[in-house]
This record gives structure tokens, C-alpha cells and sequence, in this order.
């Protein structure tokens, strides 16, 4: 068996690779159309036009729904783990919900492009890269939470750094987009996709750009850490039927009413 094929494992590789692939065909596809400068544009830049603003809103899209999955294996892993822990238990409710939160973010990206709908994009952005540092962080603290007993303590370390990452590129990106949009360097600066290095505020929006590739990038090394994880869980579904047919008789309300549809196993 391959470690991929262990657990829940494909879960966070799937979203990592799709997502990072995302990024990339779409980078690609602005280069080749010269729709974007080929010196790292932002993220949301190479979706902007046709076609290949057709490419990030499926992958996207598709990249939220891979996350709502490995958050929720997540949550049911962290509670089976900690049946009896009241803080840990209360810590991995809004870890999901945050988590969850950060995913419809990212739909919004997905469909609502900068140069278009620029002030709902960037509720979006916030949504997701803001409220999804947040659950990173819940993440950590979980994690620390839970060594030595349930795993060493170098993998708290590591979604540390990832954590720290994260932030430096958030507090990176803010500020240089601060200083370029403040109105020193222009007007309108949201509709352009090209750059030239002698222009007054290209060394910000480099910073700003780099910074943007950066956290999203510390988000799938984030993911990246929950492989471990998922290798040892495994969701199954049950079934409990409450009749022999599917019609709407009084036989088939015989049989005791059972609710558990999905279970849980480690």
C-alpha cells in the first residue's frame, strides 16, 4: 500500500496538489495570452479574463470543497481523539467553523474577480486568508494541546513555523498594499495588469505580490502537515434502513428510529 493510499491521507495531498495547480495552470495561461506580466503578478490577476479566469473559478472552487473535507476528517479526528476534553472539544467547534468560513472565501475569490466585483473579492480574501490564519492558529494551539499523548512535539513545531509564516506574509502583504494604494502612486491601480519596473510603485507592488504567493503558499504547507494525521482515520457510512420498501406506509415506521448516518472510525 502506498502512503497516499493510507487512511485519509489523499485528502490533504488532493488539496494541496489541485490547489497549487490551480495557481499555476492559470499562471501559465495569462503568460502565454499576455494577459498578465510574467514577474509575479497577483494570484487573483491570472484569473481575471477569459479563459483563463474560466480555469481558477472551477479549480477554486473545487479547492473549496477538497478543504471542507479535510477540515471536517480533521474535526472528527481531533474529537474521537479527546472524547473528554471540555477546552479541547470547545477549541475544535470553532476550529471548524472558521475553517469552514475561510472555504467560502474562497469561493468568493473563485467567482467574483478583482477587476470586476474588487470590493467583494476582497471580503473574500479576508475571509480567507485572515479567518483561515485564525483556524491555522486554532490548529497549533490544538496541537500543542495534545503532545506529548497523541503526537510528538515536532509536528506542533512545525505547523508553528508554518503559522509564523503565514503572518509575517499577512503583515507583508498589508503593508505594501497600504503604501500602494494609498494614492501616491496613482489612481485605478486595482484594473492594472501590467508593470513597468521604472514606474513609481513597482518596488511595492513587487512586495505585495510576492507576499500574496508566500501565504498562499504557507496555507498548503499548512495541509501538508495533516498527512501524518489522516494515514491513522477512516470514515465509513452506515446505513439504517427503517422500512423494506420506500414508500410511505405505516410498516415502515416499524422498526426503531435510528439517526447515526455517518460514523466514525481510528
Amino acid at each position: 500500500m502506498w502512503w497516499f493510499q493510507q487512511g485519509l491521507s489523499f485528502l490533504p495531498v488532493a488539496l494541496v496538489v489541485w490547489s497549487a495547480a490551480s495557481f499555476v495552470f492559470s499562471y501559465i495561461t495569462a503568460i502565454v495570452l499576455h494577459h498578465v506580466d510574467p514577474l509575479v503578478p497577483y494570484i487573483s490577476d491570472t484569473g481575471t479574463i477569459p479563459p483563463e479566469r474560466c480555469l481558477f473559478g472551477i479549480m477554486l472552487n473545487i479547492s473549496a470543497f477538497l478543504g471542507m473535507a479535510t477540515m471536517y476528517v480533521r474535526y472528527k479526528q481531533v474529537h474521537a481523539l479527546n472524547p473528554e476534553k471540555s477546552k479541547i472539544i470547545k477549541l475544535n467547534k470553532i476550529g471548524l467553523t472558521l475553517g469552514l468560513m475561510s472555504c467560502f472565501g474562497l469561493c468568493i475569490i473563485a467567482n467574483f474577480q478583482k477587476c470586476i466585483l474588487y470590493y467583494i473579492h476582497v471580503v473574500g480574501a479576508c475571509l480567507t486568508f485572515g479567518v483561515g490564519a485564525i483556524y491555522m492558529m486554532v490548529q497549533t494551539v490544538l496541537s500543542y494541546l495534545m503532545q506529548p499523548e497523541v503526537h510528538s512535539k515536532d509536528i506542533f513545531w512545525i505547523r508553528l513555523t508554518m503559522l509564523l509564516w503565514c503572518c509575517s506574509s499577512i503583515v507583508s502583504m498589508f503593508v505594501s498594499s497600504v503604501v500602494l494604494y494609498s494614492g501616491l502612486y496613482g489612481t485605478n491601480l486595482v484594473q492594472k495588469l501590467h508593470w513597468d519596473p521604472q514606474e513609481n510603485g513597482y518596488t511595492a507592488h513587487i512586495i505585495s505580490t510576492v507576499s500574496e504567493w508566500s501565504l498562499a503558499f504557507s496555507f498548503l504547507g499548512f495541509f501538508l502537515t495533516y498527512i501524518r494525521d489522516f494515514q491513522k482515520i477512516s470514515l465509513r457510512a452506515v446505513v439504517s434502513l427503517h422500512g423494506q420498501t420506500l414508500y410511505n406506509t405505516q410498516q415502515s415506521f416499524v422498526t426503531e428510529e435510528q439517526t447515526l448516518l455517518i460514523a466514525g472510525s481510528i
